[in-house]
Formats: structure tokens, C-alpha cells, sequence
């Protein structure tokens, strides 16, 4: 099933950690999962609903708010008085609900916590979920941040991928961003649709650095099992993603993005100098962060856990007044430290190379997959030919 979440030990149902776990000890951020969509995209496996599939009663997103709200006060009864960093929306699209659901959430947030002076508060969008007005309203309610779902501009692949936006309205709602005020902008792409030629991906590539942005994402399409993608790939209605044309792709942009102005800090992501996202950066160094919302995850000091998936479930838990989480893990050191090798090997930051395996690095540097001058300063840090088998690196450095 999409979003099969993994299994571990049971949670209190009033939410408290394990006997010595606390927050404070790191940064502390908040996503905040809204799983609602206009319509499922044959590609994605994350926690996602249409209306319809909810049972088509649409007071359901103000129930939803009122079990945010609630959970936030559970986070606040848990980790205690926090400063937050970052507050991120995902989903779904949030932007489906109405900005002042978005606002009322915001207003729960700072009820319970304290924002840090230069918070940095995202909102994921697509192109048809915004209007100029409803990014002005977004923009006075405390969002600072937006993220537009583009991945493509070519319609044939907008077609494949099941995504509902007409290309020619991104620019209009970047734009309208900019004027209502959003001064860091992201978009997302993703390259390897069936179907899509190198040169129809420069084409969205340079369409979007044509625009007021200063940070942009480039994932390589993912065929998850339990998807509407997957089983056409599994028929052979569609070719499976051909990975040496996704590198030749990566690459087109990688030089075409640091020919505008921006530079990779995370192997899928480029930003203008002041651009990169703060909240990404949160997970990348393995800060502490509540995941608010149907499914979200969280991570405290070395525990994780996740929510009940289901709209229903959750907001049912939150009503009895019980914690919404479904299972969670303690991590080893062994694993944290597998995890903190995981996500500093993707950035530009890199590790230091006493974590690495130092046979599996001296072969990476001699194939020219690191940087030489960070390499003898003591830090491992990807080149470009390396960012390409980021993944083969790991499994290579994790051998000690």
C-alpha cells in the first residue's frame, strides 16, 4: 500500500517520551501535514486524500484544524516551551484549505510556542491552489515561504504525471507572489517522466529560471509500488525512468542552474545566496521536529514516531483526548549515526572524514567522486559525478 508506515512499539496514548528523551537539546521545527488534494497524482505515494475519497463532507478540513490545534497543545504539554525555527505545510496541498484555516493554525503555533526572530513558516502550492488573493492573505497570515508543485512545463508530461495545473499559470502565480510580498520563492521539478526528451526538460528548466525565484528542486521521478504510475510501468503502458538519460538530465540543469545564480547545497536542491530552505536543513542535520497532522512524523532526541494515517483515526484520537501516534522507534547510536552519514553524505556541507569508511573514500576521491580540496581539509564532500551515485556512496561509506 502507498504510504505503508513501518512498525514499532506501542506510544502512550498520552503521547510522553521515554524516561530520559527531552526536546531542547537541538533546534526545534514543526511540519504541519495537510493531506488533502484536488485530485491524486498517478506518481505519488505520500498521505494523500481527495474529498471524495473522505467521504465527501468537506467540514471534514475544519475538523482537521481543530485536531492540528490540539495536537499542537500536545506538543506543547510534551516538549515544553520551544522555540521554533521553522514551520513547514506539506501535503497534499495546503493551500486547499481556506487561508484562515492556514492562519488559524498559525495563530495555535504561537499560542503554545515561541517563534524565533527570523522564522522561516512555508507553505507547499500548487499553481491552481493560489489565486493573487489568496497569496496575499497566505502572506498576511504569517507564510513567508512558498513552494510551487510545478515539475514540469511541458503538458504531455503534466499529463502523465496527472497533475492539473495549465504551465502558462506558473508564472502568473510566482509573480502574484512576489508582488503579495513572498520574498524567497521554490519551485519543483522532476525529470525522468515517460516520455520526456532532454530537450523538452531544458525547456521547463530554463522557463522557470526566467522567473523571480531563489530556490529550486530537481527530484528524479521515483515509480512506487501501489501507485497509479506503477502499475502502468508494470503493464508496460509506460518505460520505466532510464537512468543514464536522468543523469544526462541532472546534469543539463545542475549547469544551467549554476549559470543563473544558484548553487547545489543538497543534491536536489539549488538556492540563490539566502535561498536554501531552513527547514530542509532542519532534517538534513537531524535536528528535532514535531510532525503535525494524518501520518506525520516526528523526531525527538533520538525517538521517532508517526501518526494514525487516516483523516478519521487521528482526528478521532485527538478528540478523546489521546495522542494521535501510532508506533514510534528509539534509535541506536548505530543508527543515528548511519542516519547523520545518510543525510550530510547529500549535502554540500558534507562529513568529516573520520566517519567514513576511509578505504571506500580514498577510492571515491580517486574516481574523482569528492571534492579534492575539502578531502584534504579533513571533510567529504560530493562533486558533481558523485552527487550522481550519491545513494551507491552511501551503501560504500557505511562499510566501515
Amino acid at each position: 500500500m502507498p504510504g505503508e508506515l513501518p512498525v514499532g512499539e506501542p506510544v502512550p496514548r498520552d503521547g510522553s517520551l521515554p524516561e530520559g528523551v527531552s526536546a531542547g537539546k537541538m533546534p526545534f521545527a514543526l511540519y504541519i501535514h495537510i493531506p488533502f488534494c484536488a485530485r491524486r497524482c498517478g506518481y505519488c505515494d505520500f498521505n494523500t486524500y481527495t474529498i471524495a475519497e473522505l467521504g465527501g463532507d468537506e467540514s471534514i478540513e475544519k475538523q482537521y484544524v481543530d485536531a492540528l490545534v490540539k495536537e499542537i497543545a500536545l506538543a506543547r504539554s510534551i516538549v515544553g516551551d520551544q522555540q521554533v525555527k521553522t514551520i513547514f505545510f506539506g501535503g497534499g496541498t495546503p493551500t486547499l484549505l481556506p487561508s484562515s484555516e492556514i492562519a488559524r493554525i498559525l495563530d495555535a503555533v504561537q499560542l503554545q510556542f515561541r517563534l524565533s526572530d527570523d522564522v522561516e513558516i512555508t507553505t507547499e502550492a500548487n499553481p491552481d491552489s493560489v489565486s493573487a488573493g489568496s497569496l496575499g492573505e497566505l502572506r498576511a497570515a504569517g507564510i513567508n515561504r512558498i513552494s510551487f508543485g510545478v515539475q514540469s512545463t511541458t503538458p504531455h508530461v503534466l499529463q502523465t504525471l496527472d497533475r492539473t495545473h495549465n504551465p502558462a499559470q506558473v508564472p502568473i502565480v510566482v509573480h502574484a507572489a512576489r508582488d503579495a510580498g513572498f520574498t524567497h520563492i521554490s519551485v519543483d521539478l522532476i525529470y525522468g517522466t515517460p516520455g520526456e526528451t532532454i530537450v523538452e526538460w531544458e525547456e521547463s528548466v530554463r522557463s522557470l529560471l526566467s522567473l523571480p525565484i531563489d530556490h529550486i528542486s530537481a527530484y528524479s521521478l521515483i515509480v512506487e509500488e501501489g501507485t497509479k504510475l506503477g502499475a502502468q510501468v508494470r503493464r508496460g503502458v509506460l518505460a520505466m525512468p532510464d537512468e543514464d538519460l536522468n543523469a544526462d538530465k541532472y546534469i543539463v540543469a545542475d549547469d544551467l542552474f549554476t549559470a543563473a545564480g544558484f548553487a547545489w547545497y543538497e543534491v536536489s536542491n539549488w538556492a540563490k545566496p539566502g535561498g536554501a530552505c531552513k527547514h530542509n536543513e532542519m532534517y538534513w542535520k537531524n535536528n528535532d521536529w514535531w510532525g503535525l497532522g494524518a501520518g506525520a512524523h516526528s523526531h525527538i532526541d533520538g525517538v521517532r514516531w508517526w501518526n494514525k494515517k487516516l483523516p478519521a483515526a487521528y482526528i478521532k484520537e485527538l478528540q478523546d483526548g489521546s495522542s494521535p501516534a501510532l508506533a514510534r522507534e528509539i534509535l541506536t547510536d548505530e543508527e543515528r549515526s548511519f542516519e547523520e552519514l545518510m543525510l550530510g553524505i547529500r549535502t554540500r556541507e558534507g562529513l568529516p572524514l573520520s566517519v567514513v569508511a576511509h578505504g571506500a573514500a580514498a577510492a571515491a576521491l580517486a574516481d574523482g567522486n569528492l571534492d579534492v580540496d575539502q578531502y584534504e581539509m579533513g571533510r567529504v564532500v560530493l562533486t558533481r559525478s558523485g552527487r550522481l551515485i550519491a545513494d551507491a556512496l552511501l551503501r560504500a561509506f557505511s562499510d566501515a
